[in-house]
């Protein structure tokens, strides 16, 4: 009998810890497909809530034909709208992540719809730590490409 209640607390707790990470994967998903939909949006408010730069956040983006951007983090707060997306709707998809206490780092693909129909693509990893409770992203990079 202490054998089966043993069992039953363990599966219990580990069913519990299971789904404590589903749920933070789900809200780290949410706050990514905002931050894509603030920047389209040039919604600079919005999308300062998706970061927290720190003092080693970087942002480094690699084009389709082989240019490398170092991107100061700073611009992804306080973002002159003007200076943001132009509408149009992106589609992230494969996601993966590792969640470790307040760290995660997530790689997804991303199908880029600009508004005159022009499709661009990339793999994207993005940094992510939980402060004062919330998931903030800290640091991404970004690898476009042409598909063939």
């Amino acid at each position: 009998m202490k054998w089966t209640a043993s069992f039953f607390l363990i599966l219990i707790i580990n069913m519990a810890s299971y789904s404590q990470k589903i749920d933070e994967a789900a809200v780290i998903k949410k706050l990514l497909e905002k931050e894509s939909a603030t920047w389209r949006a040039a919604d600079s408010k919005g999308h300062t809530e998706c970061w927290h730069i720190q003092p080693y956040s970087r942002i480094l983006i690699s084009t389709a034909d082989g240019v490398t951007l170092d991107i100061p983090p700073t611009a992804m707060i306080n973002t002159n709208p003007n200076a943001m997306g132009n509408g149009g709707f992106s589609v992230n998809t494969n996601y993966k992540m590792s969640i470790n206490g307040n760290s995660a780092w997530v790689s997804h693909d991303e199908e880029s719809t600009a508004k005159d129909g022009k499709k661009t693509f990339s793999y994207e990893i993005r940094l992510l730590e939980k402060i004062k409770g919330q998931w903030k992203l800290v640091g991404q990079s970004i690898h476009l490409y042409n598909p063939k």
